[in-house]
């Protein structure tokens, strides 16, 4: 880790594979500063991990990283302890969150951590890179709320990237808040929603067993993507109504499977 005037940048770097008895090692768990990284009790094959903030942030000037590689064979379930905030620091300019996510064949992740909150005089870029092999199972889980109770948002830019066998799946960037292009509040985008977020589920089965478009609900939509893989996009006054509509949409998408 490191700080300064510029702010601090940390990284914490997960690699999980299989440990040739049905459970999953984790051969790398490392965190740095606010990164926090602890091993908590998992029940069958899967290794789960949690992110702890260990300080503030990210703070205008910050830049954390979190890298995860899940081998072939290996089950990574990672959520976080609490929620994310954003808040404006005393260095001046935008902080960075960047999440780099590798996931090989026959291999799991599920990604799961708390709501991103972008507090009043904040400035975030959040990048979410996943790279999928050919037969990678993936659980992604987004959720971003603009503003504490009763407080303007910060400035907020999201993108997402999903590539399966070097091949884009997804690719999507959402910017809220001050200085955000016009419209952002608008019918056409959040339609004066707080609280967004997205879940994206790609299963090989997806390729054998299709799931078709359909509304979620007033303001939730599920869509199939060109790949295995499926994109619930959901709008809400607050993270409490969002977290109850993205958790409806995966417990259906695990009905339609079997699971």
């Amino acid at each position: 880790m490191t700080g300064g005037a510029a702010g601090v940048r940390a990284t914490a770097r997960i690699t999980a594979r299989s440990d040739g008895r049905g459970g999953t090692a984790l051969p790398t768990l490392a965190g740095e500063g606010p990164l926090a990284l602890r091993r908590v009790r998992a029940s069958g094959s899967e290794a789960r991990v949690m992110l702890v903030g260990a300080m503030s942030g990210p703070l205008g000037g910050d830049h954390f990283t979190v890298e995860a590689a899940v081998a072939e064979g290996a089950e990574l379930h990672i959520g976080s302890a609490a929620a994310t905030i954003a808040l404006p620091g005393q260095a001046k300019g935008e902080a960075r969150y960047d999440v780099r996510l590798t996931v090989d064949q026959d291999a799991e992740l599920r990604w799961l951590p708390e709501q991103l909150i972008s507090a009043n005089g904040s400035d975030l870029y959040v990048t979410t890179h996943v790279d999928l092999a050919t037969g990678a199972r993936l659980v992604l889980r987004e959720e971003q709320v603009l503003g504490r109770a009763n407080e303007e948002p910060g400035r907020l830019t999201s993108r997402l990237t999903v590539r399966i066998g070097g091949r884009p799946l997804l690719d999507q960037e959402l910017s809220c808040g001050p200085g955000a292009p016009g419209g952002w509040d608008g019918p056409a985008v959040l339609a004066g929603h707080r609280a967004v977020g997205q879940l994206v589920v790609v299963r090989p089965e997806f390729a054998e067993v299709p799931v078709g478009p359909r509304l979620l609900g007033e303001y939730a939509v599920l869509t199939p993507l060109a790949g295995p893989g499926v994109l619930v996009t959901a709008l809400a006054p607050d993270a409490l109504r969002l977290r109850r509509t993205l958790d409806d949409a995966l417990l259906t998408l695990g009905q339609k499977l079997g699971q």
